[in-house]
């Protein structure tokens, strides 16, 4: 329940960003000279092979944490018949697919800093531009979101070395999953809204 709540304040975060954005490149300002309004909107480039690679990353990372929420699950059911004995049973199944998760997330972040490198080092004057503006916020506030989500995982592959039950292990993974799985689909949407109405 807590998840939903704060996904429901990062999609009207989202959304008032978005209002802004279409708003702020549909006005125009008045131009005395030519006694006109005109729009002072500069397009951006957009380092499209960056942005479709860190896409791929973050899409692929969803699959992984799938993976470590299933393997996370299969770790609570055995966790009963770990003890018995001549059973040998891994309480740790879900620890690569996580290790791998984070790593994907930070590739996409570590993706993301070099997009914006690029952005900022495509023309002094556009990296100063509202459109670039807002290329910055959606994509940075996204960031700060996404590693929220990689503490998450971080947390939940530390509770093994702590020795915590897999019990907890398992509602961090599943919890991370579909704040994780919203994110993915929220950074299309930026991507979609950066692309088409640029």
């Amino acid at each position: 329940m807590g998840v939903l709540l704060g996904l429901t304040s990062v999609v009207m975060l989202f959304v008032s960003f978005t209002t802004a954005y279409v708003v702020r490149k549909a006005g125009a300002v008045w131009d005395p000279a030519g006694n006109d309004y005109i729009s002072n909107w500069v397009p951006i480039v957009l380092p499209l092979r960056i942005l479709l690679g860190n896409t791929a990353i973050l899409l692929i990372s969803g699959i992984t944490l799938e993976m470590a929420r299933r393997r996370a699950a299969a770790d609570v059911a055995l966790a009963p018949i770990a003890g018995m004995p001549g059973i040998r049973v891994s309480d740790r199944a879900s620890l690569p697919w996580t290790y791998a998760t984070i790593v994907l997330g930070v590739m996409f972040l570590a993706g993301q800093y070099y997009a914006w490198l690029q952005i900022a080092a495509t023309n002094s004057v556009l990296s100063a531009s509202l459109s670039s503006g807002f290329f910055f916020l959606l994509t940075g506030v996204h960031a700060v979101h996404l590693m929220g989500g990689i503490l998450a995982l971080l947390y939940a592959g530390a509770s093994t070395f702590l020795r915590r039950p897999p019990e907890t292990r398992r509602i961090v993974i599943d919890v991370t999953a579909w704040y994780w799985h919203f994110m993915a689909l929220l950074w299309v949407y930026i991507f979609g809204l950066l692309y088409f109405a640029r």
